[in-house]
Parts: structure tokens; sequence; C-alpha cells
């Protein structure tokens, strides 16, 4: 079904927040991948499994294990189980496009349909990625004003706040 000459990359991660909210387990998404690139008849070079860590940013060890990897010509192919799980950040997205470019690799992601070996789905990853920022914005939004709306009312979630008033009176 597919070339013989495609030597992936696993990466399967969780935060543990995303974990306790989605259910997206490691060993479910490691065993969906397994499947998938048997199914391709793609050749596993190595499973970087990233627990309990952030897409937030790039500084992930076993994700800057898997960029070195590309580096020196071990892999062809990045397969993630959704996008969310290699980043939720469109100036990392645009990066590692770049690399994975430069290195002739390709990124591949199993619930969005999606391989970066096509203009398509070099087009499609982008959008996804810009859809995944603005929920984390519109996220961070709504999260404000609830506890701007909590804080009014006197309630405080885990955090002592000190009202502005008070602070000059007891100086």
């Amino acid at each position: 079904m597919c070339d013989e000459n495609i030597n992936v990359g696993l990466y399967p991660r969780v935060s543990t927040e995303d974990q306790s909210k989605f259910g997206h387990s490691l060993d479910e998404q490691e065993e969906r991948l397994k499947d998938l690139c048997k199914f391709k008849r793609y050749n596993i070079y190595k499973i970087y499994r990233e627990e309990g860590v952030s897409a937030k940013n790039m500084d992930r060890p076993k994700f800057q294990e898997m960029l070195e990897d590309v580096r020196q010509g071990k892999i062809n192919k990045i397969v993630v189980f959704k996008l969310d799980r290699l980043t939720r950040s469109i100036k990392d997205l645009e990066e590692i496009c770049t690399f994975l470019e430069e290195y002739n690799c390709s990124l591949e992601s199993m619930c969005e349909d999606i391989n970066t070996a096509t203009a398509n789905g070099k087009f499609f990853v982008r959008m996804l990625t810009l859809l995944a920022q603005l929920e984390i914005e519109r996220t961070s939004e709504r999260t404000k004003i609830g506890m701007i709306g909590a804080a009014k009312k006197g309630h405080f979630s885990g955090i002592i706040l000190i009202p502005l008033l008070t602070i000059g009176t007891h100086l």
C-alpha cells in the first residue's frame, strides 16, 4: 500500500490536563498509531512518548530527541494522533513545518487525516492550528471574565487577592 522507505517517529503526548479532560491516554494513542503504521506499511523507527508535558512550547525532551533524529535522517515522517498533540501554537507549527521541509520529512495526523507530503495537507495543517489557537485564546478570555465576575461577587478560586482600595489605607 505504501513505500517501504517510510521510517516514522510516533509522537504520542499528554499533559495531565489533556488526559483528565479528554481521555487521550498515551497507551491508546500509541496503539492506534501503531495500527495506522501497520496498515500503511510504515516502518516505525521509534516512539517518542511525552507524558505530562504541555505543548505550549517546543521545549519538550522527547520532541527535541525526535527532531534530532529527523536531522540525522533516521526518520522521514512524524505521525501524531491529533495535531494538537504536536503543538497548539501557529508560530511553533510554522517553525516545525519549515524544519521538516528542510529535512525532507513530512507530518501525518491520524485523526485529522493530514499529511504534509501534499500541498493540501500543508494548507490544512496550518488551518487546524489556527483554529486550535483561536480556541485557546477564547478559553483564556472566558476564564478571565469568569474570574472577574466571581471576584466581584466575593468568590476567589484558590487565589488570594488583596482589594486594591485597601492597599493605600494600610501603608
